[in-house]
């Protein structure tokens, strides 16, 4: 849905992107990162049966975990699934298909996919049956590599500390983990947003994320997009 307001859209369009079935590339760790409205949104909507990819499934009640938590996943991508014991229960059960994948590796395949390749090599569990399981081997200059496919995404959701209205964004610390990686890797990215700041006033050094990998805008706690777009405005 665009506007005359550019990047910055009310929750309610934002919530035109997501659908049933869908991959959604998600930031955070443990919950630190991850956009919350966004995510309260799209459990409102009732969105099903999504493919998630993130470093991990938060808790039950906080970040991804509250969709985890309600079985809208059919599959998750994740690094570790242990603070939410919930997702346990439904891979034990067999209602949520995981696949691990080691921080660093997922890391990387993210990153693989947001720069436009396929994949990635790595020696790490060559020896491991698990690990090598319906994987394809490579040899490169006499040395055996796991091929580990690179990771995108229908939208990736991303939380940042300030944004400009072309959508260059700054993170709050330790929030930023994943976000940067997951910005470049969706199809769409939409972005929640703590505040919204005029054009040229960010310091180019302070920018993580440039507005080039982000699709639209939205307003933490999904406050008037009108009145977000008026704060970039210089008075």
């Amino acid at each position: 849905m665009d506007n005359i307001y550019g990047k910055i859209i009310p929750l309610e369009a934002a919530m035109e992107y997501f659908y049933d079935e869908m991959t959604l590339m998600f930031g955070g760790f443990g919950g630190v990162g991850s956009p919350p409205t966004l995510i309260d949104g799209i459990l409102q909507k009732g969105i099903k049966n999504l493919t998630l990819v993130g470093n991990d499934t938060g808790f039950p009640d906080i970040g991804i975990g509250k969709l985890v938590s309600k079985g809208r996943a059919k599959k998750v991508i994740a690094s570790h699934i242990g603070s939410n014991p919930i997702a346990g229960q439904l891979m034990t059960t067999g209602e949520l298909e995981v696949e691990f994948s080691p921080q660093g590796i997922l890391a990387e395949r993210i990153r693989a996919g947001g720069v436009g390749l396929g994949g990635i090599l790595s020696d790490i569990g060559l020896e491991n049956d698990i690990v090598t399981a319906n994987k394809s081997q490579l040899r490169v200059n006499g040395q055996t590599y796991i091929v580990e496919p690179a990771l995108t995404a229908d939208v990736s959701i991303i939380y940042a500390k300030k944004a400009d209205p072309f959508g260059n964004l700054v993170y709050d610390k330790s929030a930023r983990n994943t976000n940067p990686l997951v910005a470049m890797a969706g199809k769409i990215t939409i972005a929640e947003v703590e505040e919204f700041v005029p054009l040229g006033s960010l310091n180019p050094e302070e920018i993580v994320t440039p507005g080039i990998f982000v699709s639209k805008m939205v307003h933490t706690k999904g406050v008037d997009w009108k009145w977000a777009w008026e704060k970039t405005v210089e008075k």
